[in-house]
């Protein structure tokens, strides 16, 4: 039997660079194999020169499409089908980097709105932890709220805890030990839960680098997995199911 043909997929990470490496991951621990040549092919452009995606929302600081766009065209030459960021606070300019894009783009803010549909019990309420950036950009609110959930997001100083604990210099992005932000995130996630969110999406790359399923005493949605998942699927691989 003439093996089955695999698409390349693209990541264009290095936003941050430890986020990358765990994108990869979910897509190598979530593809169903019994060897070697079952995996999907896959291509990183580690590109952390990007300029800062929130720095550019919140204060018109300098566009990250210009190498946005580069690395992506960098994929395209170098065989890669389709493509994904792994940064949320990018997905503010995917429209924009979509419409001159060389490849497809998978949207991880897609993926994630459409497994919160899927949830059963019906979610109507959803916090979220994420940069400041990808909050003010309103990328899960606008699809979440014209489906009738309502969107909690942290006060005004959970908030600057959140930015701290992936900003700060003990903060995930800095490589500091994940012990720190972990607290701080959870203590803000469990203030979401305690204002009557039932599942808690974790809107920024880094937080599931620190959070896990098992930390919250409510489901804790990760767009980095549902984005593996569609690459998986978008490339001809076969999904493992969770045991």
């Amino acid at each position: 039997m003439r093996p089955k043909k695999l698409r390349t997929i693209g990541i264009l990470g290095g936003m941050g660079p430890e986020a990358t490496g765990a994108f990869f991951d979910l897509i190598v621990r979530n593809t169903l194999v019994r060897r070697d040549q079952d995996h999907v092919p896959v291509m990183i452009y580690s590109l952390p020169q990007v300029p800062d995606r929130t720095e550019a929302i919140l204060h018109g600081g300098p566009s990250p499409l210009p190498r946005l766009r580069r690395g992506l065209v960098i994929l395209h030459r170098a065989g890669a089908d389709f493509a994904v960021v792994p940064c949320l606070s990018a997905h503010h300019f995917l429209p924009a980097l979509a419409a001159r894009s060389p490849l497809p783009l998978i949207s991880l803010t897609e993926e994630t709105v459409a497994e919160v549909k899927k949830r059963r019990p019906r979610l109507t309420r959803i916090g979220l932890l994420a940069t400041t950036g990808t909050i003010r950009s309103r990328l899960f609110h606008d699809a979440l709220e014209a489906s009738g959930i309502e969107v909690l997001c942290p006060g005004p100083r959970d908030q600057r805890r959140v930015m701290n604990a992936i900003y700060g210099r003990s903060g995930i992005k800095a490589g500091a030990s994940p012990d720190r932000s972990r607290r701080t995130l959870r203590s803000v996630a469990a203030g979401l839960v305690r204002h009557g969110a039932q599942a808690v999406i974790a809107g920024c790359t880094e937080v599931p680098l620190v959070l896990e399923r098992g930390d919250l005493a409510v489901p804790l949605i990760d767009p980095m997995r549902a984005g593996a998942l569609a690459c998986i699927r978008r490339a001809g691989g076969r999904i493992r199911q969770e045991r």
